[in-house]
């Protein structure tokens, strides 16, 4: 995702400013699957067909945007066509290991002003409705970014003037059903914060990249808001394309049980990393490959 160097303040919801409760007492029971709050490296394909069919409860995740980024271990420049093949072939894995009534929610873009009649986001949409996942509707998360830019197109004329995104897209579907069942003592969201995650734009400004260490990071908030509001605690959030591991790192600090997944070793390595540095957790999450599992 796009994203300024600057640092920003974290909105409503975020991890830093709201608290959060108290961890629940991981499962007594033996895992079992190893990847269960631990990171895997290897292709995303190889990754989703190793966790066990129905067994995650919401995945959040922000998937290359084909925006030729300069990621660690992957081409961010496919043909187009085959990015979208790609893509498909994610979901379908995805929609494999989600439970009945679980959640999928994607963080994504818009694509390149050369590229701009061709909205991704509208192609994943229309992708995973045709895989049959009920489509809960579509969050705009203004950025409130005032990054400089030049790309005005026909500057102070009306022949050809070009729309500067200032916002991306989380698009939200559920496998089969509306519905999660869980208990209402494992509810962890105030009623502030659910009002504010039902309104359809959410202003959170981005993270930066910089102090990170990945091309593309987003801010705490983002997943924060939607395990909160979309889970209940105890239950596993997964992140395919896990990056810096932000979604695992709050996902733990909300009780939750994460895997997180990335093809590069040095991604997968810092994701341990900021998990590990945030003592208070009391996890210290390995970094398995794939091959292993």
């Amino acid at each position: 995702m796009a994203q300024t160097t600057e640092q920003a303040e974290l909105p409503l919801g975020s991890v830093e400013t709201q608290g959060t409760p108290p961890a629940r007492e991981r499962n007594s029971e033996p895992a079992l699957f190893a990847g269960l709050d631990n990171i895997v490296c290897g292709d995303v394909l190889a990754v989703l067909r190793k966790i066990p069919a129905e067994s995650v409860h919401l995945i959040v995740t922000s998937p290359p945007y084909n925006l030729d980024k300069d990621y660690d271990a992957h081409d961010d420049a496919l043909d187009y066509s085959d990015y979208l093949a790609w893509m498909e072939s994610v979901w379908r894995a995805c929609l494999n290991v989600l439970v009945p009534g679980g959640r999928l929610c994607v963080n994504i873009g818009e694509n390149k002003r050369q590229n701009i009649t061709y909205p991704t986001f509208s192609a994943f949409i229309h992708q995973l409705v045709d895989l049959e996942m009920l489509y809960r509707g579509t969050i705009i998360w203004d950025k409130n970014s005032a990054a400089k830019h030049c790309a005005w197109g026909s500057w102070r004329r009306p022949s050809n003037p070009h729309i500067v995104p200032r916002h991306e897209y989380i698009i939200a579907f559920s496998k089969g059903q509306w519905k999660l069942e869980g208990d209402r003592g494992d509810i962890s969201i105030s009623t502030k914060d659910f009002i504010t995650c039902t309104r359809s734009v959410w202003n959170m400004g981005t993270e930066s990249k910089k102090r990170i260490g990945h091309p593309a990071p987003f801010p705490e908030a983002l997943p924060w808001r939607l395990i909160n509001f979309y889970t209940f605690q105890g239950m596993t959030v997964l992140d395919p394309f896990a990056g810096s591991g932000t979604v695992g790192l709050v996902a733990a600090q909300l009780g939750r049980r994460f895997i997180l997944g990335d093809n590069s070793e040095k991604y997968c390595e810092l994701a341990r990393q900021r998990i590990v540095r945030k003592r208070s957790l009391g996890i210290r999450p390995r970094v398995i490959p794939v091959e292993e599992l």
